[in-house]
Formats: structure tokens, C-alpha cells, sequence
């Protein structure tokens, strides 16, 4: 039997069903299928259905709860008569005769065991003239007597031979007839929950192409207990989809909203079948349940509470109270040992914080507060109950400011070691209630400040930006009314640096542009701008931009050096704020190396760090320069961008090219994402370029480098634009603007990186046989090197000399640097280096093969060693992974797609259904990088997946030749493949 593709995550159970629908004869059987609403049942049946039809056996549905008969043997009488009538012989008049006879015969309550005994007999005479099976779905909604008689008729009066497939939810207390049909069936199968691999396989199928692991695993998040149930998962997919929550990078579908905003979808239909098991509630039970998801947005609610609200409490609380009871007996509310009261689904309760509801909210919450603030007082009763902090929160308005700001402090000040998070919320409730000219404001702010440093909580800390500007602002109005011997309105100015520094801080690690920049992006409005300028950590902070490619560069004197006495530098025991020397260095690192080490520790772990940081500083990794620099004193990155970048670039250095691209496109999707900090980040899609590039997808490469503004000139991004514009056939563009940016990032003091620019430049140009490019990037590189003195221009360099001047001992030098610091893919280009100018030239080609191999790269790398394979007289050595290639069907699949067949064609010629042509060229899309069968057809065509060794060797394309390595490059002014 074929396996069944369609119904995601059923193979068995299809296969079962199958089994009991072909078991004519004796042999025939009962079979009562159940599972609970959205698990797939009905599709489960039909691809049953259709499975045996293909067979050439017959299925007919017996309908006997959805007509206009009296419910009890009538009814089940009325569902027989519809199927004899699609029985057709000459025997068809006399079965529907005898069963209309009978049941006019026998109309009374005593005539229905008659009755279902002609129908056991006239519905076995059918079977034995033209075998049949019968299958009933929604069981669950027959009424009791026709459940009770079809009970009957599968226990006492079963016809021969005639087996029977029935579908429908689990029994519940009260429904007595699917109780009778589970006892009456042969069999039992109930459909699990889909396995995790199943649920991405049907978001898989759902949106038609491959899809970011966070995206999936947000859904099963989301829905928690339903995550395994079907129509849940696409409930949740459809909503998405109506509210534009996807994005598409690489090919792959990537979530551009916050996961606690996933939702089921708002149709209360839908809805109520979905997730009421007990049956639809009524409008006044759905708007109470909405009111109720609204109530637990923001705080938490216990039944401790609700009880205390009881006593001649408002009707608002007891309807909320009344209506958890229901909603907890039916499951989709839970109670937990300390009386929480939680929804089990989240996106159930996002989507009924949808839905309009007529009941207030923020009312519950000041009532909550007002019943412990009366007894205790404001202070007693926020710290001895820090969670208060929330209900103060979403009581709003409803609460004096005055009482609000009392309760909210002494809640953070409790929690700000048991639940730190908790914490930042009720200090940033506070600071909306206060206002800036408060004298407590500042302390606030730092208490806020310091407690997000800690935690490396960024996106609190960047929240902080408003209340800051606006109480930095404030001390100049002040004097502006009251003149200047008005001093008492003038702020903790040191307190407000040093939290000016944490939000700076901050905004660096969520890719956001200071204030310095545009006032579009600062917290605080028009006043944004004049109260950065009064805080002096801003701007030291604000010149790591351009260095890390996050806006634009700060030009700086060629003579100025970043030196400063070394009494400045790190003070031992500071905090986690790098200090004003340490701010120089960061800047400073990505120039000259003059007077770098001034501001380090001497000795050994000094210069360990300044490595570090320059190398950092070459990928732009913010996050990995804080911590050479910081060592000890570095809070973290968090789950800021900062910190997805990094481990962005420790994936790219080691080889794991996939896990990269995969942070990449999460970088970028939290960019566009409502609700988070996050800016662009120009280094990332640089990044994200060169690995496409490198493995010969260009389109994705350009989409990639499109979204880079044409003004950045930072060295990643010139390294990427080189590697692409080459690529794509623009040789002598390509060579001349890298030059270009080269110039333009050195007038901006960017010099870190610009090695990999002139390594690239140098390779290009050896493969165009310019001998006059490679002296001159050689000549660039040892300036660059006495002028920066980092680890990757020494490499650089020496890697330059071997290649140049044939020199193997530089060139076996810079393997080995390369090998240490870590760099799989300038691994490969030393490799490559020592094919062009080694003795062992097979054995530093097959090392090249295995890097370019196992990083998955394409037609570039293939095209240079193939151009040295031509000069040297060598053979290409071949290395594929196990399991590599395209099975026998895809390249059955592909050739036809080539040929311009349809999915009805394929599925005719493969023996499949149009489904499952669906997921296999979906996955073949996924293996090949192919977004469209037209792309896939041309790959095919023009060899591209050939050359990456996906096609096993001997078969042949079809232009009728045998696919196998490519030949050596063309020369200079021969037509090239890359144009």
C-alpha cells in the first residue's frame, strides 16, 4: 500500500482504516474512530476513502443525523434508504420496498426492533450482490436514540459482510450514545496528538515552502496543549497570514510578529468548535470568556482574589468569577497549586482579547488593588505582595497616581532579586506615573537602570529612553521660568549619566540609531536632541556606530589617536559600563593600532584582549568586542540583536553556514517585527550575501545586498559587494569600485576588515590573470598591515605574499594562524592558495574540496578549482557527503518539471497524488535552493546541480551529456560561465 501523504502525521491510522474498509466477507468489521475537534478525523476518513476507491472497492457515507426524521430507528431508516438508492440492480426497488413497508408497518415504539432487523437484512442482501462499506462521520452529534438504535444494529443486527468505519469526538459525561458505540465497535482507535516533526511538516505544507525553526516553534508555544491538534496549527497559520504577520527570506518563511501575539483565529465558529469541547458557547459566555482573557493580559489573577472581592462586591467581579467555573470545568482554564488562574492556550486567549467584549476591565484590577491597599496601606501591601505591581498596571486611570507610584516602588524594590523582570515592569509603571521633575524620578530611573544592566535585560532598559530625556529636559524649564538661582529643580546629574550610558548602551545592542542621528528614532520627541547633548556618555557611546555598522560613520582627525593616560582606563572593580577610555578603545579599534594598548591591561591577558577586540571588530561583532574589552564585567548580550549577531559570527567562522543564515533571517525578521527595539543591522545582510554568494545563489545574494543602503561604506559590506558583482559577470565594475569603497572606507577611519576586501580583490584578480591587480592589493595589504597590526592583515598579509610571490612558507604561516583563530572559509582560500603555488598541490586541492564541500559552496569555488586544475594538469578530486545526492525519484520529479509536466501529469506517471508531488518538490525546492520549478528546471538544465554534486555521476540532463565536474575556467576573453 502506497504511503499517504496528504493527512499529515496518519500514515498508521489511514492505514487502519484502510485495512477495516476492504474487510468484506466474514472477515468485515466495526471500527469507531475518535479523537477531539480539529485532530483530522474526517480527512483521515477521506483519504481512507480515497485510498480504497483507487482500489476499486466501494465506500458509501450513511447519513442518519443531519435529516428531518424523528430521531431513533426512523432516522437510521431514512440514512439505509439513501444508500440502497446508490446500489443499483435489479433487486434495489424490492430492498427500498421492504424496509418503506416495514417501517410504516411497524410505526409504533415496540415495531423498532423489526425495523432494524429488515435493515440489518436488506443492507447484507446489497453487500452480497455489489460489496460495499459503509463509513458515518460526527457521531458525537447523533441524538441518543438514533445512537441507541445504530447501537443495536452494529450489536444484534450487523449485516454480513458489510464493514463499517465510524468517526467521531470522545465521549463525555452526559453523551450516552457515542458511550454505546464505543462499546459496540470491533475496534478502537483514537488519532494522538501530531509528533513535534509532524507539525513542522504541516506548516511546511501549509505555506508551500521551508520555514524558520522559531517559527514553529512559536506556534507549538502558542497553542500548548492543542499544539498537536491539526486544524489548531492552521488556525493559527491563517491568522497570521490575514494580519501580514511572514516574512520571506532565503526562500523561507519567517515570523515578523511577537510570539505572545499569536492567536487562534477570531471566526466564533471556529473558535467555539475548536476549543469548547462541551459544545458552542453562548454570546453571553463568549463575551465574559473575552472579558476574562482581558483580565489576565497583564496581571495575575489567583482565586484569592476573586474572594476577597465577593462580599458585597460589584457585579463586574461576580461575573468574572462566575464564569470561571465553566471555563475551568471545560479545560481551557487552568488552576494551578497556588490558585493562579492561567489560560492553557495562549493564542485562545490572544484571539478572545480580540473579540469585542461590553465588560470593563482595568476596573477588576483596581478593585483587586483597593482590597489589599484599604487593609495594609499602599507601601505594606506593595511589598508584601509584589505581583500587586501588575494589577496597579492595568488598573490605569482607575487608580490615583499617588497611590499608583506607592504601591508600584515598594513592589520593585521587593521583587528586584526573587523576579527581576516583574520588577523592571512595575519600575516602568512608576515612571510613567511620575512626573519628570519629581525628585524621586531620578533614583527610579537608576534603580531601573541598574537592574536591567544586571540581568541584561535591553529592550527594559532601551524603554527607559523617554522618562530619561524628558527628566534631563527638565531641569532647563524649570530655569526658564524661574530664573537661574532656581537650583533645587536640578536633577542627580551623575545618577542621570550613568543612566544615560545603560540606555546607550542598550540601543547599541538592539541595532538602534541614538538620538544623535535623526529625531525620528528618539524616545522622547523634539526634546530628544538637546538632552543627549547634555549627556556626555551619549556621545561616546554614539561613535561606536559607524565602526559597528549600525549608521553612519563619525569622521575623526587622521592625527588624533585614541590615547589617554592610563590612570583613565578600566578601574578595577568597575561596573559593567565600559568606561571613557574603554569607549575610545572600542571606537579606536576598527583604525589605527597607535596607542590601542595604552588603555589595556599589560601583560599577556592585555594583549589576548586587544586580539580579540580587532577581530571582532573586523566582523563588526559588537557583542564580541564588549566582552574582550569588558572580560569579567560584561553583563552579556542577552537576547538582544547584538547577541544574535555574535552567535551569527562564531556559526560563520566555524562552518556552520546554515545556522548563520538561520540567525541572519531572525535578525532580520525581529527588524520588521511589532512590539521590539530592534533596527537594521547592514553587517548581518552583508554576511548573509557572502555565504550565498559563495555557494553560487546569487538571486538570494542581491536580495540580500539590496536591502543594504548604497551610501554604507563599511568594509563587510564592500567585501560582500565585490564577491557578488564578480559573480554575476561585472568583473571590471566589480574590481574597480571595491578599490572605490576600499578609499572611501579608509577616509572614514574604517580600516579593520578592509583585509578580506583586498584578499578577495587579490583572488579575482589571480583568477583573471592580472598580475598587476595582485601586486597592487599585495602593496595595500602590507600598508594596511603597518598601519593596523591586527591578527587577520598579518594573516592577510602573509597569505597575499604566498599567493604573489609563490612564497610556501608564508602561505603554510597563514594556514596556520587561520587554523587558530578559527576561520573555516579563509581555511579554504590558504588552501587554495597552496594548490596554486605548492609541491603537494593534489593534497591542497582534495582539503579544498572537503572545506568547499562541507560548507555547501557552489559555482564559484568549483570555478577556481577548476582553473587551477587547468593550469597544474590535476584531476579534481571528488568528495560528497553520504546522502547527498537527489534520490532516483526527484530526478525523476525534476526531469519532467523540466519538461513543463503538471502536478496531475507527475502524480499519473509517479503513482502519486497531487498532494504529495506538492511536498516532494517543496522539499526538493528546500534541497536545491530553488524557489519556482522554473528555477529548478533551469538548474537542472544548465548543470547547476551538477556541479554541486547532487546528481549522482552517470545520469544524464538534458542536453544528453554526462554530468561530472566542471571543466577549468575560461580565460580572460573568453566568454565565462559567471556572465
Amino acid at each position: 500500500m502506497p504511503k499517504c501523504g496528504p493527512v499529515v502525521g496518519r500514515d498508521s491510522e489511514i492505514r487502519e482504516v484502510t485495512d477495516t474498509l476492504v474487510s468484506t466477507g466474514a472477515s468485515a468489521r466495526t471500527l469507531l474512530l475518535v479523537g477531539a475537534a480539529g485532530t483530522g478525523k474526517t480527512a483521515v476518513l477521506e483519504q481512507a476513502r480515497r485510498t480504497v476507491a483507487g482500489q476499486g472497492a466501494r465506500v458509501l457515507r450513511l447519513r442518519c443525523h443531519d435529516g428531518a426524521a424523528e430521531p431513533g430507528a426512523a432516522a437510521l431508516a431514512d440514512g439505509v434508504h439513501q444508500v440502497l438508492t446508490k446500489v443499483h440492480d435489479r433487486w434495489s426497488p424490492a430492498r427500498t420496498g421492504a424496509v418503506r413497508r416495514t417501517r410504516l408497518r411497524n410505526s409504533g415504539r415496540g415495531g423498532e426492533l423489526t425495523l432494524l432487523s429488515t435493515l440489518g437484512e436488506v443492507i447484507g442482501d446489497a453487500a452480497r450482490h455489489l460489496p460495499f462499506a459503509l463509513m458515518i462521520d460526527d457521531v458525537e452529534r447523533m441524538p441518543s436514540p438514533t445512537a441507541s438504535a445504530l447501537c443495536l444494529l452494529l450489536r444484534v443486527f450487523r449485516p454480513a459482510g458489510v464493514p463499517m468505519v465510524l468517526a467521531g469526538r470522545p465521549a463525555h459525561p452526559g453523551d450516552e450514545g457515542v458511550r454505546q458505540l464505543t462499546v459496540a465497535a470491533d475496534r478502537l482507535l483514537e488519532l494522538p496528538p501530531l509528533r513535534p516533526a509532524d507539525v513542522e511538516a504541516l506548516v511546511v505544507r501549509h505555506l508551500g515552502r521551508p520555514v524558520e525553526p522559531a517559527l514553529v516553534t512559536a506556534v507549538v508555544r502558542a497553542l500548548g496543549p492543542m499544539a498537536g491538534t491539526p486544524e489548531a496549527v492552521l488556525s493559527v497559520l491563517d491568522s497570521m497570514a490575514e494580519r501580514g504577520d511572514f516574512l520571506e527570506l532565503d526562500g523561507h518563511v519567517c515570523l515578523t510578529e511577537p510570539e505572545q501575539a499569536l492567536r487562534l483565529t477570531t471566526d466564533v465558529a471556529r473558535l467555539s468548535r475548536l476549543c469548547w469541547p462541551a459544545g458552542p458557547p453562548g454570546a453571553a459566555a463568549l463575551d465574559a470568556a473575552a472579558a476574562v482573557a482581558r483580565n489576565l493580559e497583564h496581571a495575575e489573577i489567583r482565586l484569592d482574589d476573586l474572594h476577597r472581592l465577593k462580599p458585597g462586591g460589584p457585579r463586574r467581579a461576580g461575573l468574572v468569577d462566575r464564569t470561571l467555573t465553566p471555563l475551568v470545568a471545560d479545560g481551557i482554564l487552568t488552576v494551578d497549586e497556588d490558585r493562579r488562574v492561567a489560560f492553557a492556550v495562549p493564542a485562545l486567549a490572544a484571539a478572545l482579547r480580540a473579540l469585542p467584549t461590553r465588560h470593563a476591565v482595568s476596573s477588576l484590577h483596581a478593585l483587586i488593588t483597593r482590597s489589599l491597599t484599604d487593609r495594609l496601606g499602599a507601601e505594606t501591601a506593595g511589598g508584601g505582595c509584589p505581583r500587586l505591581a501588575d494589577h496597579v498596571a492595568a488598573a490605569g486611570a482607575e487608580l490615583d497616581d499617588a497611590l499608583a507610584v506607592d504601591v508600584l516602588l515598594a513592589a520593585a524594590r521587593t521583587d528586584a532579586r526573587s523576579d527581576w523582570s516583574r520588577s523592571v515592569r512595575a519600575y516602568s509603571s512608576a515612571l510613567r506615573r511620575l512626573p519628570p521633575h519629581d525628585r524621586r524620578t531620578p533614583g527610579v530611573l537608576r534603580e531601573s537602570a541598574e537592574l536591567s544592566l544586571r540581568h541584561a535585560d535591553h529592550p527594559g532598559a532601551l524603554a527607559l529612553g523617554e522618562p530619561l530625556f524628558a527628566c534631563l529636559a527638565a531641569p532647563s524649564a524649570e530655569q526658564e521660568r524661574e530664573g537661574p538661582v532656581c537650583t533645587a529643580a536640578v536633577p542627580d546629574r551623575d545618577g542621570l549619566e550613568h543612566v544615560a550610558g545603560v540606555w546607550a548602551l542598550a540601543a547599541l545592542h538592539e541595532h538602534r540609531l541614538t538620538p544623535c542621528d535623526t529625531d525620528a528614532d528618539t524616545d522622547a520627541g523634539p526634546r530628544g536632541r538637546a538632552a543627549v547633548e547634555r549627556a556626555p556618555a551619549v556621545v561616546g557611546f554614539w561613535a561606536l556606530v559607524g565602526p559597528y555598522g549600525l549608521g553612519p560613520v563619525t569622521p575623526r582627525p587622521a592625527t588624533e589617536a585614541p590615547r589617554k593616560p592610563a590612570t583613565a582606563g578600566p578601574r578595577p572593580g568597575a561596573g559593567p559600563l565600559p568606561s571613557a577610555a574603554e569607549l575610545r578603545l572600542l571606537a579606536g579599534a576598527a583604525g589605527r593600532r597607535a596607542g590601542l594598548p595604552d588603555v589595556l591591561p599589560p601583560g599577556a591577558d592585555g594583549a589576548r584582549a586587544l586580539d580579540g577586540l580587532r577581530n571582532a571588530t573586523a566582523y563588526a561583532d559588537l557583542a564580541g568586542a564588549l566582552a574582550s574589552v569588558l572580560g569579567d564585567r560584561y553583563p552579556g548580550a542577552g537576547n538582544s540583536t547584538a547577541g544574535l549577531y555574535h552567535a551569527m559570527v562564531r556559526a560563520y567562522l566555524q562552518g556552520d553556514w546554515d545556522r548563520a543564515l538561520a540567525s541572519a533571517r531572525r535578525i532580520e525578521a525581529r527588524s520588521r517585527t511589532r512590539g521590539t527595539a530592534a533596527g537594521p543591522a547592514q553587517a548581518a545582510r552583508a554576511l548573509a550575501a557572502d555565504i550565498h554568494c559563495a555557494r553560487g545563489e546569487l538571486g538570494y545574494a542581491r536580495s540580500w545586498l539590496e536591502l543594504v543602503p548604497g551610501t554604507v561604506a563599511h568594509p563587510l559590506v564592500a567585501w560582500a559587494r565585490l564577491g557578488v558583482r564578480y559573480w554575476s559577470g561585472q568583473v571590471e565594475q566589480a574590481m574597480e569600485e571595491a578599490l572605490d569603497e576600499v578609499r572611501r572606507a579608509r577616509r572614514s577611519g574604517l580600516l579593520s576588515g578592509i583585509e578580506k576586501v583586498l584578499v578577495r580583490y587579490l583572488s579575482f584578480a589571480l583568477l583573471e590573470a592580472v598580475p598587476q591587480a595582485m601586486e597592487r592589493a599585495l602593496d595595500e595589504l602590507q600598508a594596511l598591515d603597518e598601519e593596523v597590526g591586527s591578527p587577520m592583515t598579518r594573516e592577510a598579509v602573509l597569505l597575499g605574499r604566498g599567493v604573489v610571490r609563490r612564497d610556501v612558507d608564508s602561505a603554510l604561516a597563514a594556514l596556520r594562524a587561520v587554523r587558530r583563530r578559527g576561520d573555516v572559509y579563509l581555511e579554504l582560500l590558504c588552501h587554495l592558495g597552496l594548490a596554486e603555488i605548492g609541491d603537494d598541490s593534489e593534497r591542497w586541492l582534495a582539503e579544498a574540496t572537503r572545506g568547499a564541500q562541507a560548507l555547501g559552496i557552489g559555482r564559484a569555488t568549483r570555478t577556481s578549482l577548476g582553473h587551477m586544475t587547468r593550469r597544474r594538469t590535476l584531476v579534481l578530486p571528488r568528495v560528497r557527503p553520504a546522502g547527498g545526492e537527489l534520490s532516483e525519484k526527484d530526478i525523476e520529479l525534476t526531469t519532467m518539471v523540466s519538461r513543463g509536466a503538471t502536478n496531475r501529469q507527475i502524480a499519473a506517471r509517479l503513482v502519486w497524488s497531487e498532494k504529495t508531488v506538492e511536498r516532494r518538490l517543496t522539499r526538493l525546492f528546500q534541497r536545491t535552493g530553488c524557489r519556482s520549478r522554473v528555477e529548478l528546471a533551469a538548474a537542472w538544465l544548465d548543470g547547476s546541480l551538477a556541479r554541486r554534486d547532487l546528481v549522482p555521476d552517470g545520469v544524464r540532463g538534458a542536453a544528453g551529456g554526462s554530468f561530472r565536474a566542471p571543466g577549468p575556467a575560461p580565460g580572460p576573453g573568453a566568454p565565462s560561465s559567471r556572465r
